[in-house]
Parts: structure tokens; sequence; C-alpha cells
């Protein structure tokens, strides 16, 4: 019988109704119920304390792969891919994760679906099945996985830092396995990989060592029930857990200034110490305290100094890679390549920083302020998906006691200066590491990772020479920063006299519309404020584009120590390029809300290019379009879908080749003309009245559109921008092939595309009941069971409103176009399944669907987006989910075996195709073939993408001129 503790406090939200339950099973599985009556999706996520540091010597990803192999079959549940199948096929999603010391595997599904689903994924825990056949196979996926990881500079910099630590100690082990690790060097060794895995399980999965939380529509009482019949029978085999031993780095491992070669073209600094884990001391937050300063980006801040000098394009600083044993304090800093000239200069101004804290004590205020802050952000947070929210705890019930499982870490109470004075005191030149990465080090270094083979070289660092940088460093006005006026202190909620379900129209004049929504949903003291510039001069060329997200970058830049605050505040801000022009967002704590929005469209309105700034942003973003050729081979193919399907769009190699010829007088030139012509698409929601959305919208017409000389002028109907795609010719297999950008990389990539129709209701829900139905047969058959690799993806495509389906596959095993044939026959394959769907299955699918459909927004943001989809689209179906349900009540099997037949199914008359085809260099050979074949009949190769669009019909747009918005 299972001890229930509901007399235990454990800290929650105050705006919070959800219940809460800690149970203890007979077996010691420790459990927390969550009742939320109101909820739509139910969840579970059990963490496992077992991380990759518990990997067997010479078995590296053993951990990992068990948590692959979990998902394959039980006894109870024998049929191979069960249970994902079961999720999917019930509105709901399945995942896992390894970290060092714990592994996570979690689920959602639709609340009517929960019982037997808790059931299936109980068996993970109970008696998995780990056939030897499904053994070898998902080594092959563990590779893949790693194979996509190799060329990653997260990843590889990642290993790097483990790499240069004590051999001793698991922090330095490769985690996350390959086919190398799993299968050549067991074999190797005489070692049976699946003897060692099955040992591994049974000698480490132990009831005691699980924490599993459960989110349930239903009571407590019942909840428990549930849990309590299911789970009792994991086996507890009273383990420990595992002991970390100590700091990971030795002596040896410290004052050392480490040089790597990264893929991409980025300078960037990691200056890391060991340091005592805060953890310990979770209620002071130490680093929390430490991080907010060395991090901040207002005036006087470590980051302002080196923005000003030129020198940096960003900085973080907190706390990583920590456990109750070790942890590190770190500070990323991302340079220009002035900055990367100056790296003696810049670790100097951090440690002059670090002496600033020093000696200007710990102060009270800053950590009240901090606290603050975060107790708002606790007792308002959004709520998230249960998902999400199921996967956060079950996490925190490893490593916090009972009460503070939903706190965690994030309320600093505790005011202790000595805590945070030992953690500074810790932050020392005796005590660092310095990892500085840039290309420039290519062909100057002696020594190579072995498992991402990074190349680099090792100097040691004295602290007397770090004294010394710290002396010739610019004698700048470092100083602390002064209080924020950005934290609210009205959280109160307006009174909603109309209950309005959908965004009403509010205002619409020449010059802009305002759609509004009060919040009905959420009552939380927040408002998400969104404003569509619509210039026509913003795409009308290369040079535009690019000026454009210069323009945009520098509005950031200028914003940036003014808005920090709002930010730490919980207010959040962003300009960003878009296709019709540019946008502005803004979304959190409505009481001040409005300030920082009149501060951001005001320096819109005064726009001046500051030269050294643009030479800075044109740096960072050549860079960046540089480094597009560093993306996923998928992303790649995605890039390739899109740039044929958009009927008006630059090639990125277009902008790049123009943009080393541009200057700041370009710019100067540029954005009055930019300006010059516009239209305000604005939508206002949440914690505001009507008055104060139409007020907003009105200061900002003031702004642009009136005076003596007017920055704006509207626009005509005839200048109103729209997106329109490309309509595929049917019974027609267009494809594109071309080979990975970056030759290093081995990945081939298949976007294989399938377009449909335009908006549509009854088509719409045709397509998503096809996909629903097809997505976990399809990962099945060929991620798991042809092991084609480990990005395997069924999904629908939605280019402003025209529908379709697309298969997204990377892999080295076959190349892009074998990969193209084996969908085919999938989909041939997967015809008789398809037509043999039962009835019941197919009213299982449908009522799926229909729940997924009724799923209530969680948040506004999540809400906004929805219907600010429907305006961007110019689709304005704002009761698209209600016609959609509807639709659904109607459809018959018969209506989806027809829509398979004419949309989907190979060789159908109206089926419409575009396979893009991606080949690493693998497959160069296989590229060269396929370039030489002839294509088949019903075939179009695509050679030019230009020619090809201008030689392709379009659909129609949803988005006429403003007198044509249907409303």
């Amino acid at each position: 019988m299972a001890i229930a503790n509901s007399d235990l406090e454990i800290i929650k939200p105050r705006t919070d109704k959800r219940e809460y339950r800690r149970i203890l099973l007979p077996n010691s599985l420790q459990v927390l119920l969550i009742s939320d009556p109101e909820t739509d999706k139910t969840a579970a996520s059990m963490s496992v304390s077992v991380g990759s540091f518990s990997d067997p010597e010479g078995l590296e990803g053993l951990a990992h792969f068990l948590e692959h192999m979990l998902f394959y079959a039980s006894e109870k549940y024998p049929l191979e891919d069960s249970y994902s199948k079961y999720i999917t096929e019930h509105g709901g999603s399945t995942n896992a994760f390894t970290a060092s010391e714990q592994t996570n595997y979690y689920f959602d599904v639709n609340a009517n679906s929960f019982d037997e689903a808790l059931d299936r994924f109980a068996q993970f825990f109970i008696k998995p099945l780990m056939s030897a056949d499904a053994t070898t196979r998902e080594i092959k996926a563990v590779d893949s996985e790693n194979q996509k990881n190799l060329l990653s500079d997260g990843w590889r910099m990642s290993q790097l830092q483990k790499h240069l630590s004590a051999t001793t100690h698991p922090y330095h082990k490769f985690s996350t396995g390959n086919w190398d690790t799993l299968e050549v060097r067991p074999k190797e060794n005489g070692l049976d990989t699946r003897e060692r895995l099955i040992k591994f399980y049974e000698e480490n999965y132990s009831a005691n060592l699980m924490h599993l939380v459960v989110y349930g529509k239903r009571s407590l009482d019942e909840l428990q029930g549930l849990v309590s019949h299911k789970f009792q029978e994991i086996p507890n085999a009273d383990r420990s857990c595992f002991q970390c031993p100590g700091q990971p780095c030795m002596p040896e491992h410290l004052q050392i200034l480490v040089k790597a070669v990264p893929v991409k073209q980025d300078h960037r600094l990691r200056v890391t110490w060991p340091i005592t884990p805060s953890i310990r001391h979770y209620k002071e937050s130490p680093c929390r305290y430490l991080g907010h300063l060395i991090g901040h980006e207002g005036e006087g801040s470590l980051f302002y100094i080196l923005k000003k000098l030129g020198w940096a394009t960003s900085l973080s600083a907190g706390e990583g890679d920590w456990t109750y044993e070790f942890s590190f304090f770190k500070v990323t800093i991302d340079l220009t390549d002035a900055g990367h000239d100056h790296m003696e200069d810049i670790v100097g101004l951090l440690f002059k920083y670090i002496l600033l804290l020093q000696q200007s004590g710990v102060q009270k205020w800053i950590f009240d302020e901090l606290s603050a802050i975060s107790e708002t952000v606790f007792h308002y947070q959004d709520k998230i998906p249960s998902i999400d929210y199921v996967v956060n705890i079950s996490s925190n019930m490893q490593i916090y006691p009972p009460i503070d499982w939903l706190v965690a870490s994030s309320l600093p109470s505790k005011f202790n200066p000595s805590t945070i004075q030992m953690i500074l005191d810790e932050l020392s030149p005796e005590n660092v590491r310095i990892f500085w990465e840039s290309q420039n080090f290519e062909g100057h270094t002696d020594m190579v990772e072995p498992w991402y083979g990074t190349a680099y070289t090792i100097e040691k660092i004295a602290s007397s020479m770090i004294q010394q940088w710290i002396g010739k460093a610019p004698n700048e006005q470092l100083h602390l920063p002064v209080p924020n006026v950005f934290i609210p202190t009205d959280l109160s909620l307006k009174a909603v006299p109309n209950k309005a379900k959908f965004p009403v129209l509010l205002r619409k004049s020449p010059c802009s519309r305002l759609w509004f929504k009060p919040d009905t949903m959420f009552s939380t003291p927040k408002a998400y404020v969104r404003i569509d510039f619509i210039c026509p001069y913003t795409s009308h060329s290369p040079e535009a584009v690019v000026l454009t997200e210069i323009f945009t970058r520098l509005l950031m830049d200028y914003l940036n120590e003014y808005a920090y605050d709002a930010q730490v505040a919980g207010l959040y801000y962003a300009i960003n390029h878009a296709d019709s022009g540019f946008q502005v967002i803004v979304v959190g704590y409505n009481h001040k809300l409005r300030i920082l929005v009149d501060t951001v469209l005001e320096k819109i309105a005064e726009f001046k290019v500051k030269s050294d700034r643009f030479n800075v942003i044109k740096e960072t973003v050549t860079k960046e379009y540089h480094n597009m050729k560093f993306q996923q081979p998928y992303q790649q193919a995605m890039y390739y879908c899109s740039l044929i399907l958009a009927d008006h769009s630059w090639p990125w190699t277009e902008e790049l080749e123009v943009l080393p010829h541009l200057e700041a007088d370009d710019l100067v030139k540029f954005s009055p003309l930019l300006l010059s012509k516009a239209f305000l698409d604005c939508y206002v929601a949440g914690n505001m009245e009507p008055s104060e959305a139409e007020s907003m919208v009105l200061h900002i017409e003031d702004l642009f559109f009136k005076g003596l000389k007017p920055l704006s002028r509207a626009l005509l109907p005839s200048e109103h921008l729209t997106n329109r795609i490309v309509k595929l010719e049917r019974g027609i297999r267009h494809f594109y092939q071309c080979e990975v950008l970056n030759k290093a990389d081995e990945n081939s990539a298949l976007v294989h595309y399938i377009q449909v129709h335009q908006d549509d209701v009854m088509l719409n829900v045709r397509l998503q009941l096809f996909a629903l139905v097809a997505k976990q047969p399809a990962f099945h058959q060929l991620r798991s069971v042809e092991q084609l690799g480990y990005i395997t993806v069924l999904m629908q495509r939605n280019d402003s409103g025209i529908r379709g389906l697309q298969f997204i596959i990377q892999s080295t095993v076959k190349d892009p176009g074998q990969i193209d044939m084996r969908v085919d026959v999938f989909l041939k394959d997967f015809e008789s399944k398809f037509y043999e769907l039962s009835d019941e299955e197919f009213r299982n699918n449908v009522n799926a669907l229909i729940d997924m459909k009724l799923e209530k927004h969680k948040n506004l943001r999540e809400e906004s987006a929805f219907y600010w989809r429907e305006i961007a689209d110019g689709t304005l179906k704002f009761d698209r989910r209600d016609a959609e349900v509807a639709a659904l009540k109607n459809l018959t099997k018969q209506d989806l075996a027809n829509f398979f037949d004419e949309h989907i199914k190979v060789n159908a008359s109206q089926r419409k195709t575009l396979s893009i085809q991606v080949y690493g260099s693998v497959h160069s050979s296989e590229y060269k073939a396929a370039k030489s074949e002839t294509p088949r009949p019903q075939s179009c190769r695509i050679d030019d993408i230009l020619s090809f669009k201008n030689s392709q019909p379009l659909y129609g747009s949803f988005k006429g001129g403003l007198g044509h918005v249907k409303l």
C-alpha cells in the first residue's frame, strides 16, 4: 500500500489551482501526483538516477543506448513499437534524454487514453524486452545520432572541456556512444553488448532510484490508485545512488589557455572555474547573484565596456555542468575580429570586474532585487505544456527536498554574504581554465580530441601573467548596475466586460489596423504587443534584404543597455526582420510595458546610423551567412524547399555576395526609404484595456505618419505585399539535387514534399488525420527497422496557407536518391495497412485529433502565436479549431481513403511532389551518377531554381490590399 504524504507542504505558486500529493510506493518508488481538472493533456515523467557517469569502462554510451532500447517492446506489450504507436495515435508524444546522473523518460497523451498509456510506460521499468535484432539496429541509431553531432561546435567544445580533466573522473567520459564504442570495441574485447545492456539494466534500474511525476485530470485519490496499481511491480534492488568523486580538475587542468579550432567562423572565449556547487546553498543562490552581475548588459557592465570597444557581440555568465560534488562557473564571450586581437585585454577586464565585485562587497539590495523579481516570476508563472512540467519536476525530485520540488533553486530567499563571497573567491586567476576558439588557429595546433576530432593546443598561464593582463587592460569605468526601474509593482487584473472569444478588429485606418484580444483565459498580469511594419522596400533586392536585417540588429543594439533591465524584470522585446518588413514584439508584465513599447518605437523613429556599430553588426551578419553552410544537411534541404516554393525570395548566396559592398552610408540612405511607405499590422492581447491598446497605436501613428515632415506615408492598395507559393504540377515528380555545402559533412538528407491544397477546412482535416495515422508507422519502418537515420520525421507543412506533407530524413547509410525510393516503398507498403484500418482504429484516430484541437492554449504567448498566424497568412479563421472539429465529426473512412488515393498515393494522378536531395561527402560518387542520369518519365529535374520558379503558376494569396481584407 502506498504511503501518502498529503500533509507535506509543497511550495506552489499563489495562482496555481492544481493539487499535489507525494506518495511512496512499497517498492520505495517516490511519486508526485498532480491533479488538474482543467488539463487537456495528461503526462508522466520517470527520472532514473542513473546516467552516462555510470557507463562501464569500455562501453561508452551504454546508459544512452539503454534509454533508446526501452522504447521497443516489453513482456506485456511484445509488439515492437506498440508503445510509441499507441501514444501517437492518441494525440500524444514521447521522448527521453540521458544526462550525466539521470535518465528521464516522458510522454503526454489525450486525457481519455491515460490509463493504458501509463500502463505501457510502466513496463519500461518492469519487464522490457531487449531483443538481439533490435539491439543491433538501435546501435546504428545511436551512431547516427552521434554522426549528427560531429560537426556541432557546441558538442565539440563541451567534449574538449571534458577531455581536459582527470581521466579517472566520469566527467572525462564520452557520453553518447557510437558504433565503435557499442559494437566494434566490445566485440574486440570479447564483450556481448546485449548481455552487458541487460546486466546494466538489472543492476541499476531499481525502484528506489526512481522518481515519478504523474499529471492527470482525476482526483488525487484516483491518481494514487492508478499509480499504485501500475508501478508497484517495479523491482527494488535497493541500489545506492552513483557517487561522483569530487572535482574533475586536478592542478594540471587549471591555469591553462586552450586554443581550439571550431567548425564555424566564430571567435569565442569560454572562461571557466571549478567551484563549490551552489546546489549545496541553493536558497542563498550565490551563482545566481554573481551570474546576474558578471552577465549584466547595462551601463557600466563588463559587456557594456566590451561592446563600446567593439570587441564583443554577446556575453553570458552562470553556473553550468554541475552536480552535488562538482560544478563550473562559466563566462562565455562571442568576440569580434577586433576582440579576437584583444583577448588578453578582455580577460584582463573580466578579472577587473571580478576585482570590482571583491572591493564593493556583497550588496544586500542587489540580492533583494533578484529575490523580488524571482518571487514575482514564480508566483505569476505561465502554465507550460504538461509534458515539460512533469520533466522539470521529476528532474528536481532527485536533487531537492519535497517542499522545493516545484521551486527548485528559482527562489533566492536567504541572504548570506559569506556564501556568495566563497564562490567569488573561487573565481581567481589560480583556478581558471580559458578556452579560446577561432579558425585562425588552424594549422597552429598540436593535439586532437579523440571523439570529435577537434584540433587544439594547450599553454600554461601563470596567475602573474593574468595580473599583467589586468594591469594593461583599458582603464574603463566599470561599475555595478543601478536599481532596476522596470520591476512591476502593480500586478492587478483589469476587468474584462466583453468576454471576447476571438480577436476583434478594434481600429482600422489607412495607416494601420489593430486587432485586440483581452485575457479571458489565463488571469495573469501580462500582455502581448506585436507591431508588424509592412514596408514594400524591404525585399525589392538582395541589398534591401540585408540592409533591413542590419537595421533591425542595430535597433536591438542601440536599445540593449536601456532595455536589459526590462528583460531581467520579465519584460521581453524583440525587433525582427520579416519577409514583408520588420516586426516589434513586446511581451511580459503589463505594468511598465507601455514605457518600453514607446521607447522602442521612438528609437525606430529617430534611427541614426553609428558607423562603428554598423561595422560590428555587418561583421556578425557576414559570419552568420558564411556559417549557413555548416547547417545540418536536413536544414539545408528544408531551406532549398522553401526557396523553390516561395515566389519572392532571394537566395542567401546572393545576399552574401552583396554584403561586402555595403557600407554605413548605404544604410543612411536606405533607412528613410524603408520607412517612407508603411502599414502597421498591430495585435494587442492580455491584461490591457481596449482604450490602452488604441492609445498605443494612435501614438505610433503620430510618430510615423503625422507632423510637418512625416516619416511614413500609408500604403496604396497595390503596394501591400503578399507571400505567394509555387503551384506544383499534378502527376509530376519534381526533384532538386545538390551537394552538401560543408564538404566535411558525411550526412546526406532528403525532404520529400507532397503538396496538397490551399487552406480548406475539409481538406485540412483529411491531411491532418492522414499525418496522424502515418506518422508512427513511417518512423518505425524508416528509422527503427531500416535504420536510415536518427533524424526521420513525417510532418505537415504550411507555407502561407498552402498545406502539404513532408518526409525529412538525414542519413549516412544511404544516398538521398535511395532514401527517396524507400519513402515511395513505404507509401506503397502502407497502402494495404491503410485500407485495412478498422472502423474502431479510424474513429480512435479521429477522436484523438479532435481532442488535440480542443486542447486549450496554455499561456498568452501560445494563444497570441495561434491568432497571429491567421492574421499573418491573411486567412483570419480565428474559429479554425471549432470549424475543423465539426468537419472531423462528419468525416468518414471513405473520405480519408479518397484523399489518400487522390493526393498521397504513389503515382496518383493528382499527386504533386518535390524531392530535395542533399548529398553528403560519403555519397559524392552517387551524386555525380545521379546528375548524369536522364530523368524518368513524369519527372522534372530542377537545375536552376530561379528559372523553375519563373516558369510555374502561383497560388493566389489570402492577403490583399487593406481595402480587400475580409472581416
